[in-house]
């Protein structure tokens, strides 16, 4: 980064230096210099952008620019019986070469350079190999541990836009939103520091776009690439506009345990359920367990009977019903049951031995 960076200082004082001593005759040395500065400073600017943009746009604006120069030649031709002004043709040539290129360049996305095979056929694949990074599942965390584990591949793309978010988060007032803010630029610096990843911070940006999550869903479209986050909503947004998203919640509850209705299960009753005589457990992943008839049994471990399982996008939830009489069966055959040998002979109630002696009945 820091050769591109001298190279490119070079090539504009080279520009300035020799416009001061090439300058024309009516222009001051002075003043020709700073205009080389200047149009060294556009076309290193111009030469940033264009990195930015895809092959296929690339070739799209380079045919339609030398379409709208073929058209404007034919034009000029018409033209030129009628009146030989040189600013008509100039305009006519301006003109159609900038709509060649503008409209080339949107067009060129519906080219398929797949098909091409060669140099061209790893264009699209490339850009598939991109994910794009969510504010919230970066303040999530979860991101990082499923990188580290290997799982993630190609390139991490962190928008611009994305960075101001996190820091006008950590900048905030409110101590909780400042943590949280916190924490997803701590997050960044992790994954960054992962040499298997590469980070990609752009700088792409949408200013006629307010909203932080159709930002993300115009720039997966140019870039043709996924989206990582658990917002359910933008999951939902980004299917309707046709953007593929790699949710983290879904891959966190396609791990969980399948449960099974008629399973049994124990579970610690935490509180009280929304519906009546309801308990609400919670499992170590976090999953949410609703049980009936357990609203006596808060701050207790009990054995319940899986009723039925609501997967969903946002997450899982398991029902279950608690019935006092097996449990009331199961407490009776724990503590009631005939004592065992082995436990009876450690009471001392049964002489140790191969078996109990017979005893005769005496008439």
């Amino acid at each position: 980064m820091l050769d591109l960076l001298i190279v490119r200082a070079i090539f504009v004082l080279v520009l300035g230096i020799s416009a001061y001593f090439l300058h024309p005759p009516n222009v001051l040395p002075v003043i020709a210099s700073v205009a080389g500065l200047l149009l060294g400073g556009a076309i290193i600017f111009f030469e940033i952008r264009l990195e930015q943009v895809s092959l296929k746009r690339l070739i799209g604006a380079a045919f339609g620019s030398v379409l709208g120069i073929f058209g404007a030649f034919l034009m000029s031709l018409v033209l030129s019986k009628a009146s030989n002004e040189p600013f008509i043709q100039v305009a006519i040539l301006l003109l159609m070469t900038y709509v060649g290129l503008i409209v080339g360049a949107k067009k060129g996305d519906m080219l398929n350079l797949a098909a091409l095979g060669g140099i061209f056929g790893g264009e699209k694949g490339s850009k598939k190999a991109f994910k794009i990074l969510d504010t919230s599942v970066i303040i999530d965390g979860r991101i990082v541990d499923i990188a580290e584990t290997g799982f993630l591949d190609g390139v991490l793309v962190i928008p611009q836009f994305v960075l101001r978010e996190l820091q006008l988060v950590a900048d905030s007032a409110d101590s909780m939103k400042r943590n949280r803010g916190r924490r997803g630029l701590d997050i960044l610096q992790r994954i960054q520091k992962m040499a298997h990843l590469n980070v990609q911070i752009v700088e792409d940006d949408f200013p006629h776009v307010r909203e932080v999550d159709m930002k993300l869903i115009e720039l997966a479209k140019i870039y043709d690439c996924k989206i990582i986050t658990n917002d359910f909503n933008l999951n939902k947004v980004a299917q309707l506009h046709g953007v593929e998203v790699l949710n983290i919640n879904e891959l966190a509850n396609s791990l969980k345990p399948i449960v099974l209705p008629g399973e049994t299960m124990r579970v610690f009753i935490l509180k009280e359920g929304k519906e009546y005589n309801q308990g609400v457990a919670y499992l170590d992943d976090g999953t949410m367990v609703v049980v009936d008839n357990a609203k006596r049994m808060i701050s207790k471990t009990i054995d319940i009977s899986v009723t039925s399982v609501l997967q969903t996008t946002a997450g899982k939830m398991i029902f279950g019903k608690y019935d006092e009489r097996m449990h009331a069966v199961a407490g009776v055959e724990k503590h009631d049951r005939p004592p065992r040998k082995a436990e009876a002979q450690a009471a001392g109630a049964v002489p140790p031995g191969p078996g109990p002696e017979k005893t005769t009945i005496e008439s």
